[in-house]
């Protein structure tokens, strides 16, 4: 069949309508899915001792959410490495690849842990107590917790920890679950580093006891 020129011309319009409307069904396809996987990733979880509430995605921006991206840290596969200042950790993967999570950090550049450390210890529902430089700096706020607080929903480092040492010795620095999601993202804590409660049960699982941290400096000194 041959066609005319002027049906062809016709035609075009709607052809090209048709392309244009499969493209804007595909990406809000796209977009649902990738809102129904984050609503899994990030929903309530009522299988540990204690039930942890969904993180409402609605309100996060989507950086900070987890996700596999190309490693741009130059560190070697199973490192994890803190960026202070996008206020992203990365799990280093192999293949290039790593996994980032976006992260709450001390709201004073002082407060910050910087440089290299290991993974001595781990932790489930650990048990928290304020540093002698909290309790001096807020005694108001910390000074009831001078003998600890035990594990539970309304513990800061929430329902993991991961403790960092250097030459055997404890920093006094952790990665932690958080009791305040909407503070991922922004410098606010006491130097800690805190992660949404389901990252940092995912991030956990996946590094040993012995995992190198590196932690960059956060050079931008932007307050969030």
């Amino acid at each position: 069949m041959i066609f005319s020129r002027r049906a062809f011309v016709l035609t075009t319009p709607f052809a090209l309508a048709a392309c244009v409307t499969r493209e804007e069904d595909l990406a809000a396809q796209r977009t649902h899915l990738t809102r129904v996987r984050y609503a899994e990733m990030y929903a309530a979880i009522d299988t540990e001792p204690f039930a942890i509430p969904a993180v409402d995605i609605g309100h996060v921006d989507p950086r900070f959410l987890r996700q596999e991206v190309e490693n741009p840290t130059g560190q070697p596969a199973g490192t994890i490495v803190v960026d202070l200042g996008a206020r992203h950790a990365y799990l280093v993967l192999a293949g290039g690849r790593a996994l980032r999570y976006g992260i709450g950090v001390g709201k004073q550049e002082a407060f910050n842990f910087a440089g290299e450390a290991t993974i001595d210890r781990k932790a489930e529902w650990p048990r928290w107590t304020p540093t002698p430089a909290m309790i001096a700096r807020e005694p108001e706020r910390y000074a009831q917790y001078a003998d600890g607080l035990a594990g539970g929903l309304g513990n800061p480092l929430g329902p993991r920890a991961l403790y960092l040492y250097r030459d055997g010795r404890d920093t006094l620095y952790r990665l932690h679950g958080t009791t305040e999601p909407r503070s991922i993202g922004a410098m606010v804590s006491s130097g800690c580093v805190r992660f949404f409660n389901q990252d940092i049960i995912d991030l956990y699982a996946r590094v040993p006891l012995g995992t190198r941290v590196v932690v960059l400096p956060n050079l931008s000194h932007a307050v969030s």
